[in-house]
């Protein structure tokens, strides 16, 4: 199946989707093979979506701990308005329990996919160059643009996937925990829904747009990494303030962030295409 697409240099092009598909389903499976990369991957979303919101929640709502429960009382009353008066519960327990649930766990959401995503996406590149294959790459049948959008594919879904199974183990956990002192199960309200489904994803393209085009340009894997740590660092503390305000902002702020975050990674997409051309997966001057 091809899309015509117009490029900026070559005119009209078939987008051929297959080729696409290809390119990530390599990456994809290079991967999967990779235990060094995906075990402290799924570790890493093992502690923030189970281990961490377990320990706190059961702390806050099942052990009734005073002190903890006091301070996240206090911590309560610097949310706005419209969060303090969506927060479901009779009791301190209960009420603390549901914030902690809903409002104060949102980094989650952006942390963890960005930073596995990142951590595929800058090796993605330079990677093929390393292991001999840039070649093979840029000798395919498969255009520069269907290279690019492959890779990001390829870097995008495990991010995205392992925050999906997250957000599905974290909602059980959080209804088991929290559920039968608010009346039963509540999570995922409206707000993470739309965090998860529409702010999320711009804010995970956007960041790897940037890391994509550093990958076509350093030398080096190791150096793809440093530089993409430095970049991805701002990028996941504007994602999180965003994410966290667009809960605290109800349905109405979050639709609106996660549209201008689409139009941002859209444009950023678009310029970060042009960085990978043939000669960079060859290792050899850019093609003119």
């Amino acid at each position: 199946m091809a899309t015509a697409v117009v490029t900026p240099d070559r005119g009209v092009r078939s987008l051929n989707w297959g080729h696409i598909w290809t390119v990530a389903r390599t990456d994809l499976k290079q991967l999967a093979q990779a235990r060094d990369y995906w075990i402290p991957m799924l570790i890493l979303g093992g502690i923030f979506f189970v281990f961490v919101p377990t320990v706190l929640l059961l702390t806050i709502t099942q052990l009734g701990s005073v002190d903890a429960v006091s301070q996240l009382s206090q911590a309560l009353e610097v949310l706005p308005e419209r969060a303090q008066a969506a927060i479901q519960g009779d009791t301190e327990q209960a009420r603390a329990g549901y914030a902690l649930a809903v409002y104060l766990f949102a980094p989650v959401a952006v942390v963890v996919p960005i930073t596995i995503s990142t951590a595929v996406g800058a090796a993605t590149i330079v990677g093929e160059r390393e292991r001999g294959t840039g070649e093979f790459l840029a000798h395919s049948p498969a255009g520069i643009r269907e290279i690019f959008l492959g890779k990001l594919a390829a870097s995008l879904l495990p991010g995205y996937a392992t925050t999906i199974i997250g957000f599905g183990i974290y909602s059980l956990i959080v209804n088991t925990i929290v559920g039968p002192d608010v009346g039963g199960w509540f999570f995922p309200t409206s707000q993470w829904w739309v965090l998860m489904l529409w702010v999320v994803p711009p804010f995970l393209a956007l960041t790897l747009s940037v890391v994509l085009r550093l990958s076509a340009k350093v030398k080096s894997t190791a150096a793809a990494q440093q530089a993409s740590a430095l970049v991805s660092l701002p990028l996941i503390m504007v994602a999180y303030s965003q994410a966290t305000g667009s809960l605290y902002g109800g349905n109405t702020l979050a639709w609106y962030i996660g549209a201008i975050a689409w139009v941002l990674a859209i444009i950023a997409l678009w310029r970060g295409v042009r960085v990978v051309t043939r000669g960079r997966l060859l290792g050899v001057a850019d093609e003119q």
